[in-house]
C-alpha cells in the first residue's frame, strides 16, 4: 500500500500517497522485500521498511507504541498472514455493500487459524455492515448482536 514500486527502489523519490503530511503522525512499518531508509514526513510520520517479515514489524510497531494500540493495515495479503499467524487480537470491519468487480478475498485460506477468531459482534445498516471479531482468549467472546 506504500507505493507503486514493485521490486528494487533503485533511484525513486516516492514518499507515498499522502503528499507532504500524510494522516498517520506516528511511525508507520511499511512491509518490503527491499531494504529502504527511513522517510520522515512533516507531522510526525516516519516510514520506517521492514524486511524482515510480519512478526518483525509488528515487534518494531509495539516497541514504537509503547502502551497504545498497534493497528496493522495493508491489503487482503498482508491482512491475511497476519490472520494465518494468529497475530490480529481485533478486527473491526466496516463492509460497504457496493459491488466493484474482482478483488483478493480477505478472509481465503486461512488455515486452522480460522478457529482462533469469532465474531462478537455484527451491527447493520442499509449503508454498512460493521463486524468485529476477536481472537480467542482476548476479551468478550460470548457478546453478539
Amino acid at each position: 500500500m506504500f507505493g507503486p514500486i514493485r521490486g528494487p527502489w533503485g533511484e525513486s523519490d516516492w514518499t507515498g500517497w499522502w503528499g507532504e503530511e500524510p494522516p498517520f503522525h506516528h511511525p508507520v512499518f511499511v512491509l518490503t522485500r527491499h531494504p529502504h531508509p527511513p522517510i520522515e514526513m512533516q507531522g510526525g510520520t516516519t516510514f520506517y521498511f521492514v524486511d524482515g517479515g510480519i512478526e518483525a514489524a509488528l515487534s518494531a510497531a509495539f516497541e514504537a507504541a509503547g502502551d497504545r494500540d498497534v493497528l496493522v493495515g495493508g491489503g487482503a495479503a498482508t491482512i491475511r498472514e497476519y490472520l494465518r499467524a494468529s497475530l490480529i487480537d481485533e478486527m473491526h470491519l466496516a463492509i460497504v455493500p457496493v459491488l466493484l468487480g474482482s478483488g483478493e478475498r480477505l478472509l481465503d485460506d486461512l488455515g486452522p487459524s480460522i478457529d482462533d477468531y469469532q465474531c462478537v459482534e455484527h451491527v447493520c445498516s442499509p449503508a454498512v455492515s460493521h463486524v468485529r471479531i476477536l481472537r480467542r482468549g482476548r476479551g468478550e467472546l460470548s457478546v453478539s448482536r
